[in-house]
């Protein structure tokens, strides 16, 4: 079996599994705001003394990669390599989506397609389609909902969609039947782990010194309304 500890800050939720293999041993998440810088260490320090485990006796560490927020992707990442140079263990990347997808089946098995959503600008989302395999049938990218959007898809598939850009999406695509919202599926620490365990057994590590977040898009800074 392997020793993974899992790290989810893509959105607000700020999540830590610990998993041997596929095996939860703990968790500890929370949501609401973005508060990563804070929490995440202590919730380190948390799912470790729960399964009254250390640092060092951990087979790699996992990481939710992106797509979502460039700061929090900034804190996990940098979190997740600090840990892999000290403890000289294999970091495990994770498609944020795919992680997102592989929850969702388990709520709704019935569903052709999962359809996560992270919430960008105005209209824009994060998303991806997933079969029930969990495998991409279209291309992780940054979309601009209309009216229009899933179209040809919802036409013959019924889709979830789920994720914290959704529900702004909710009144342009529920309009078709095939179309279906959820709250579930959010992003879990411990459904990182469960792919990251499958990339550990394959050998698919990613190189510490170079790894960075998968932003997808540029970041842009911008002024506080106070300062204008």
């Amino acid at each position: 079996m392997a020793l993974i500890l899992g790290i989810e800050t893509a959105t607000k939720i700020c999540s830590v599994a610990l998993s041997d293999g596929e095996q939860l041993l703990a968790l500890k998440e929370e949501g609401g705001a973005y508060s990563h810088a804070e929490k995440l260490n202590g919730f380190i320090q948390d799912v470790l003394k729960d399964a009254g485990l250390t640092l060092n006796q951990l087979d790699a560490v996992a990481v939710s990669k992106g797509p979502g927020s460039y700061t929090g992707l900034r804190i996990g990442v940098s979190a997740a390599k600090g840990l892999c140079y000290a403890l000289n263990k294999p970091l495990l990347a994770v498609d944020t989506l795919q992680a997102m997808a592989l929850r969702m089946q388990g709520e709704d098995p019935d569903a052709d397609l999962y359809c996560p959503m992270l919430d960008a600008r105005r209209m824009e989302v994060y998303t991806a389609l997933y079969d029930s395999d969990h495998v991409a049938s279209t291309p992780i990218t940054a979309k601009i909902i209309n009216g229009d959007s899933f179209s040809d898809i919802l036409a013959t598939n019924r889709v979830v969609f789920f994720g914290d850009g959704a529900e702004k999406c909710r009144e342009l695509l529920e309009v078709n039947p095939n179309a279906k919202f959820s709250k579930e599926g959010l992003p879990s620490a411990a459904f990182v782990n469960r792919l990251a365990y499958q990339k550990f057994l394959n050998g698919h590590t990613e190189d510490v010194a170079y790894f960075e977040p998968y932003y997808l898009k540029d970041f842009i800074a911008t002024v506080p309304k106070k300062l204008l």
